[in-house]
């Protein structure tokens, strides 16, 4: 197997990890206590970290450099 492939698998598993982590702590901050609303602003952050990894991993991954 070639690096480039590991790169691309190990990439994608590490972001999946991620997401399913913080996608699964913004629901329960939502669900619990905080409410929709005082979780918003965590949903905001989140969205935004996601964004940073899907950028990293589009970046490391599968541009020409």
């Amino acid at each position: 197997m070639s690096a480039t492939m590991v790169e691309k698998i190990s990439g994608l598993f590490g972001s999946l990890l991620i997401s399913i982590f913080v996608l699964g702590l913004a629901y329960s901050i939502s669900t619990g206590a905080a409410g929709f609303w005082g979780g918003l602003p965590f949903w905001v952050i989140c969205s935004f970290v996601l964004s940073l990894v899907a950028f990293d991993f589009w970046d490391t991954c599968f541009r020409k450099k």
